[in-house]
């Protein structure tokens, strides 16, 4: 066998490997308790809030706004800060679930109804957690002193003064993020590479402004509570079409491509 074949057998073992990892953290989520799913969802929900609240206060304390190539990494790292939470803290995060639950499904070891329950309560409770975080941060603002309510404002903006086809493309991009960032911290070594994967990904997200529907959640309801520019409406709008637009991008660009190129690949 020449080097070039061994390099490829290597590789393709090391895929099937990341592939079985994936399939066996999506079967043991998928057994899990509803009330464990449901209150892992909600800490997460919680704890993805920390993002969008450093977001609102480098957006006070910068002298540049949106626009400003400083300011906007400033934002894209600190929009990652949530995700850290999350992820290395082993909480359930919905936009991971879009690949992560679905492989079991293509592998056929698990239901539809078995990822509608998983995708179900995880959603609910990321949303609850959201909602929890943005009512303690509203209540605690003033005595903060270190944000200006008019930077949820411009933050929510920049979520929902789009038209409603962007919103589902931008959702599908960050979902197709989401679900690889899933593949590539299952397939990394450690906590430091883990890291940085966390950071370079959802720091894309963050800078692109695409809508992440958890994060975002917080961000447009931030922005809801705090301000007449933000309507209920553009609230529904943003998050069904955002939801939409994850599952899509995780399920499809992530979980069906990569489950189809490694099993296909193996045989």
């Amino acid at each position: 066998m020449s080097d070039s074949e061994t390099d490829g057998a290597t590789e393709q073992m090391t895929s099937r490997s990341v592939l079985d990892s994936l399939l066996e953290s999506g079967l043991h989520e998928m057994n899990r308790e509803r009330s464990g799913l449901l209150l892992s969802g909600v800490s997460a929900g919680l704890d993805i809030g920390f993002g969008p609240l450093m977001m609102a206060v480098v957006l006070t304390l910068s002298p540049g706004g949106f626009g400003d190539l400083t300011t906007e990494l400033l934002l894209a790292s600190v929009y990652s800060i949530g995700f850290m939470f999350v992820i290395l803290g082993r909480s359930e995060l919905f936009t991971e679930h879009t690949t992560l639950a679905v492989i079991p499904v293509l592998d056929r070891q698990a239901s539809f109804k078995q990822l509608g329950r998983l995708w179900g309560l995880v959603y609910v409770g990321n949303l609850v957690g959201g909602l929890l975080f943005t009512l303690l941060v509203i209540l605690l603002m003033p005595e903060l002193g270190v944000v200006d309510p008019q930077s949820f404002e411009t933050i929510a903006l920049k979520l929902v003064d789009h038209d409603l086809p962007w919103l589902f493309v931008g959702g599908v991009f960050a979902g197709w993020l989401m679900g690889l960032l899933a593949w590539l911290v299952t397939a990394a070594q450690d906590t430091t590479a883990r890291i940085l994967l966390v950071l370079i990904v959802t720091g894309t997200i963050g800078l692109l402004h695409l809508p992440h529907s958890i994060a975002g959640n917080v961000e447009v309801l931030f922005g809801l509570l705090v301000s007449p520019a933000i309507t209920l409406t553009d609230y529904a709008g943003f998050l069904v079409l955002a939801t939409l637009g994850n599952a899509f991008g995780g399920a499809v660009f992530v979980a069906l491509l990569k489950y189809g190129h490694v099993v296909r690949g193996a045989e």
